[in-house]
């Protein structure tokens, strides 16, 4: 399921947005525009007609169309550019493999799904009158970060170090790595909750990060398979890793 999700999230990147390439940035922005989630848009607090830029010479304006009441789903396969989707990419191929091996490929999917929408939810909450669109998976992988938080807090994960010339990759905890991460992302959306109407300060929807990173946190318990859980732990052992109970 996790290779079905990447193959779609690209998929849609490449057939449906035009992959960023040059002579599609009208198809890129009309679908920003029309499937990217609008908080003003769903809560009716962007007046009709406003807009924002999108691109040179274009503007995406706050509509009232049914599709409006789908796109916290359909934002989720959509994407910025290049870097986002392949950052996204990384992060699910990473930590999403081993929360699918502990769910199955189903219930797995109904978890991706559902911390993706409650991450939408999130970003409505903080930036309810944004006429801005959000896309992204980040939200939903956000969700697979919590749950791999969860259950494999112990295992080491490698990180990549680099200043100037110095680089070197270190083995690190995941409890470690997630923490920081996470604190990282509440500390860049704190300026939100200060702004007059709760407009976005910056490009990231952090608190769709943070909002999914949660939900993942404490739903995996519901979603999880005991049996598959200690499957994949049998498997941790026989390669040497360190234990993740």
């Amino acid at each position: 399921m996790t290779v079905l999700i990447l193959v779609a999230i690209f998929a849609v990147w490449i057939l449906v947005q035009g992959g960023g390439f040059p002579g599609n940035d009208r198809l890129f922005a009309t679908t920003i525009c029309n499937f990217g989630m609008v908080p003003g848009q769903i809560t009716h607090l962007s007046p009709l007609g406003a807009s924002v830029p999108i691109g040179p010479g274009l503007v995406c304006p706050v509509h009232d169309d049914l599709i409006t009441y789908v796109t916290p789903l359909l934002s989720l396969f959509l994407h910025g550019s290049w870097m986002h989707i392949l950052g996204n990419a990384l992060f699910l191929w990473i930590f999403g493999r081993a929360i699918e091996d502990v769910m199955g490929p189903v219930r797995f999917l109904s978890f991706y799904l559902l911390c993706g929408l409650v991450a939408s939810a999130a970003q409505i909450m903080v930036n309810p009158s944004s006429p801005v669109p959000t896309v992204g998976a980040s939200g939903a992988i956000s969700g697979v970060m919590g749950a791999y938080l969860m259950l494999f807090p112990r295992v080491r994960v490698h990180m990549f170090f680099y200043f100037l010339i110095f680089f070197k990759v270190f083995r690190i905890p995941a409890w470690l790595v997630l923490l920081y991460w996470f604190g990282i992302q509440v500390l860049s959306g704190l300026p939100e909750l200060n702004t007059t109407g709760g407009q976005p300060t910056g490009g990231v929807a952090v608190w769709a990060h943070v909002g999914g990173f949660l939900t993942g946190l404490l739903l995996v318990r519901f979603f999880e398979r005991p049996d598959l859980l200690a499957r994949r732990r049998v498997a941790f052992d026989s390669s040497g890793g360190l234990r993740v109970d």
